[in-house]
């Protein structure tokens, strides 16, 4: 239905936001793209794309995209293959991760990539409850997530529990719980949250009192610094223990409920199409995972 460079035409213009900035990206004019994208709407019979700023892909639209890039990773798979991509700049592939892991170890997962693989990555970050559907709109090729249900098209591998503990700053409990940690209904003792998607405190507090968090939030969407805000005691909230053992061993952060800590279980998802990049990948972070995430048996890595 579509040629090739009509779907590179469809990608680039999502990916770049504007009309303009993808001709300028593809080297061509406005008008060539905007001729491109009229012939793909007369052929689909329906309008792909929203207008906006920047240009938002519809409905119909987002599966349009989702093959536009699967096309595209597989035409540089080849060329990868016969040796002709080596002085061509490379699309970047879209991958979506949560903050706590990009933040603890995800990275390293990347920096094990061969170097002369030659790929380029764009990391998106999201929450891990949320980030699915981004895989569902074409947006990203793979994804860190909390859902195990596969995403049509995708494939999915379970990587195991990410640990979260409880914790305040002592000079936090001095203020707030001075006879020790009282999570009662009620409490206005200040709590840290990621963003406002972010329910992780609320699920704690909840399973711990069996009634709802009504206390003041501070909202800190980095994750460097919501460790940081729980430190210098802004509030208590739930931090992966790749963040804060060391500090709970020093005695700079103290828990607040040492036998009930929240795993959160991840999963890979990506595209189902042969590409060695994605594989390659997929070997990486699942090799990551089962050292760095909590695995059947308890430990990490066990």
């Amino acid at each position: 239905m579509f040629q090739f460079e009509q779907l590179r035409t469809f990608a680039a213009v999502v990916d770049e936001g504007t009309l303009e900035a993808a001709a300028r990206s593809l080297y061509v004019t406005p008008s060539a793209i905007s001729q491109r994208l009229k012939a793909m709407e007369d052929a689909a019979g329906q309008i792909l794309l929203q207008r906006s700023n920047p240009v938002r892909p519809t409905t119909s639209g987002e599966a349009i995209l989702r093959f536009a890039r699967q096309v595209r990773q597989l035409e540089w798979d080849a060329q990868q293959e016969l040796g002709e991509s080596r002085d061509r700049p490379t699309a970047p592939i879209p991958l979506v991760v949560n903050a706590d892991s990009l933040s603890t170890w995800f990275m390293p997962a990347l920096a094990n990539l061969p170097p002369d693989l030659g790929a380029c990555f764009e990391l998106r970050r999201e929450d891990e409850q949320h980030s699915t559907q981004l895989l569902r709109t074409g947006s990203v090729m793979a994804a860190v997530t909390a859902t195990p249900e596969p995403v049509q098209g995708c494939s999915v591998e379970p990587l195991g529990s990410l640990r979260y503990r409880a914790v305040a700053s002592p000079g936090y409990l001095r203020r707030w719980w001075p006879d020790g940690p009282e999570l009662v209904a009620g409490s206005q003792a200040p709590v840290v949250d990621f963003d406002r998607k972010d329910d992780l405190q609320d699920g704690f507090f909840r399973t711990m009192t069996g009634a709802e968090l009504t206390a003041p939030r501070h909202y800190v969407p980095s994750s460097a610094e919501f460790a940081q805000a729980i430190r210098l005691g802004l509030g208590w909230g739930l931090l992966p223990e790749q963040q804060c053992l060391a500090d709970l061993r020093s005695g700079a952060l103290v828990e607040l409920a040492s036998a009930s800590p929240v795993d959160v279980s991840l999963y890979w998802q990506r595209w189902k199409i042969d590409s060695p990049v994605l594989n390659q990948l997929t070997a990486a972070v699942r090799e990551t995972a089962s050292r760095e995430l909590r695995q059947p048996g308890g430990q990490p890595g066990a």
